[in-house]
């Protein structure tokens, strides 16, 4: 009787933790590009090699900052809705939660060797993965999700098709104009 009602209670957080860990997987990968793109900018080349290079605890404290960091942006959405600002609040906390996985993606991929060498760490990481991949699967063999995942991919793929379509706007041209421009430096420089 008790454990019943243990899980009766427990259940809608599950489900929350699940519909979280879903947007975040797909969120992720994409995310994680940009992120890697932006990364890829000089400064922040030298930003990430300093990163790597950290010891264990201090990459762990790297990585836990954005997350620490975007606990007042919440706060200031949730006063934003308690103040009767609710799409402002509401479009600040969607805006933290994929600049916030961005980042955090990102830094993971670059400090996870250095994580994974702390031992608690590794262990929450691996049950972290287990219970992921647990939820996953049970949730995969539901229909909604494959009607919902379908649905996700017809839009990817609409997007994609339109961006692909699109004549490139006035900054595209200039962006491009300019990576050609320093193609032809480099290249008169050789």
């Amino acid at each position: 009787m008790r454990i019943r009602w243990k899980r009766l209670l427990v259940a809608p957080f599950v489900f929350l933790a699940a519909i979280i860990i879903l947007i975040e997987d797909w969120l992720w990968d994409d995310l994680a590009r940009i992120a890697a793109a932006i990364g890829r900018l000089p400064i922040f080349r030298q930003i990430e090699a300093l990163i790597v290079r950290l010891p264990p605890y201090a990459s762990l404290a790297v990585f836990a900052a954005p997350s620490l960091l975007l606990i007042p942006v919440k706060l200031t959405a949730l006063w934003l809705i308690a103040h009767g600002q609710h799409a402002l609040g509401l479009l600040t906390v969607v805006m933290a939660k994929f600049v916030g996985t961005a980042l955090v993606a990102r830094l993971f991929i670059l400090t996870r060797p250095n994580l994974l060498r702390i031992g608690w760490f590794a262990r929450f990481y691996e049950r972290f993965t287990d219970f992921k991949t647990r939820i996953y699967t049970t949730i995969k063999n539901t229909s909604v999700y494959r009607l919902v995942h379908r649905q996700h991919l017809r839009w990817k793929a609409l997007i994609k098709e339109w961006l692909h379509r699109r004549k490139p706007g006035f900054w595209k041209r200039r962006w491009e104009a300019a990576v050609r421009l320093k193609r032809r430096w480099k290249q008169s420089a050789e």
